[in-house]
């Protein structure tokens, strides 16, 4: 029999309270001693908050609208980094009351928030004016409203049911409105209410799993809908037709000669690009300028030609849109870490720091990927005794990897932030349960 390792034997009242203070100060000198990061998403992110502030006729569609209307709402840059540092905290405390309310310990609920607010990646992030933070928020918050459906001890009343329902719906289609990639959260959410709640009733079960479901991808109707009418196009994003050259445009040389314009001035740039840096990747967006003399076609327009040659594409050659699929797959694994280069004596203490923590975490997406394909063992399954909210969270970062793979082949390494934790959280759970620790408290 193993032996119960200590822990001080605190309530779950004493570990939240050293969570939010540790939280809470670590982003207070986070704030006082770093600065916000800007990239070149930021600034398309502000002209769309602009477009937002100037009225939605103005709304080009080229990205997702939860970000643009965060920005909005917020105005300048040290205010927006504020708010991200303060959902920072509130997601630390959405993980602590998942691990306590899956455990019934206080101590697990700190063990689940340090997944997150321990992790320099997660929490430089917040510091970065990128759609990443605001995205976990809103994954947390459909995670957290999941949990508090599942794991109640009795039964609740159906209106409550119904709220937490609507709850993680809305927040599963505000994550799909945030980040693309996410638009298949609301689905599974939903799906997991009807085939992983045993306890509750028929009907309820149903019910709530529909309402989540529907909600969700509601928000996201209306928002599709948006696009549609004002640009008749049917998708999330104007811009579809120019993501989708980053897997077709590999293979651009098997575009008809109807296109001939088109395919010599794509290839003409992706292939300076692949000399200059050894990667073809985005070199669209150099040549859309160009591209739209030689077409005649605006910024839409161009996008909803290249979409249609794109699509034509990929079916006369799914080989090589599969292949281009794959590596944008094993890229999402890297585990990227966003941070200011120090100057002077630590600069090389922090790249050390830095290659040191991706090495940690891409040695626990290794073994998140090998656990899961080792679920098909039931002893395996039997030993771990994951839950279904824990089922949910390796189905999300799953259906994340895949779907972001299949939308876009450049910075995919990006798209795996906001699923890292859940990648921690999983790789920690393993670990405790096949090697039978167990602790006081």
């Amino acid at each position: 029999m193993k032996k119960p390792l200590p822990l001080t034997r605190l309530s779950t009242r004493g570990w939240l309270l050293i969570v939010a203070l540790g939280a809470a100060v670590e982003r207070l000198l986070l704030y006082l001693t770093y600065r916000p990061m800007l990239y070149k998403d930021t600034d398309a992110y502000r002209r769309l908050a602009g477009q937002v502030l100037a009225g939605w006729a103005n709304y080009d569609g080229s990205r997702m609208p939860g970000y643009p209307v965060f920005l909005a709402g917020l105005g300048t840059d040290e205010t927006v980094y504020a708010v991200q540092l303060a959902l920072g905290l509130l997601i630390t405390l959405l993980f602590f009351y998942i691990g306590w309310r899956l455990t019934g310990k206080g101590w697990a609920g700190a063990l689940f928030s340090a997944a997150y607010t321990l992790n320099p990646q997660q929490v430089l992030v917040e510091a970065d004016l990128l759609t990443e933070t605001l995205t976990v928020f809103f994954l947390a918050v459909s995670l957290a409203a999941l949990t508090a459906l599942l794991c109640r001890p009795g039964p609740r009343p159906l209106w409550q049911t119904l709220a937490l329902a609507v709850l993680a719906g809305a927040a599963a289609g505000l994550a799909a409105l945030t980040r693309t990639l996410f638009v298949f959260l609301p689905v599974l959410v939903g799906f997991f209410l009807v085939v992983g709640w045993p306890q509750a009733r028929r009907g309820v079960r149903w019910a709530a799993a529909l309402t989540t479901a529907l909600v969700g991808l509601a928000l996201i109707g209306v928002y599709v809908n948006f696009i549609h009418q004002r640009f008749d196009i049917w998708g999330l994003s104007t811009m579809n037709g120019y993501h989708m050259m980053n897997h077709a445009g590999q293979f651009f040389e098997y575009v008809p000669d109807e296109y001939a314009g088109l395919r010599e001035t794509y290839i003409r740039y992706r292939d300076a690009q692949q000399a200059e840096t050894g990667s073809g990747a985005n070199a669209i967006w150099d040549a859309i300028p160009e591209m739209q003399q030689v077409s005649g076609l605006g910024f839409t327009d161009l996008s909803r030609q290249l979409g249609q040659i794109c699509t034509r594409l990929i079916l006369e050659h799914p080989g090589l849109y599969l292949r281009s699929v794959s590596r944008g797959w094993v890229g999402f694994w890297k585990a990227p870490v966003h941070w200011r280069t120090l100057t002077g004596g630590l600069a090389g203490a922090q790249a050390a720091a830095i290659t040191a923590l991706r090495g940690v975490l891409m040695l626990a997406n290794l073994i998140f990927l090998l656990g899961t394909l080792g679920l098909i063992f039931p002893r395996l399954r039997h030993r771990l005794q994951l839950n279904t909210p824990l089922y949910l969270m390796g189905a999300s970062v799953w259906a994340a990897s895949i779907m972001q793979a299949m939308l876009e082949f450049g910075d995919n390494p990006r798209y795996s932030v906001p699923v890292q934790t859940l990648v921690l959280l999983l790789v920690g759970w393993g670990v405790k349960k096949i090697a039978g620790l167990r602790f006081k408290g």
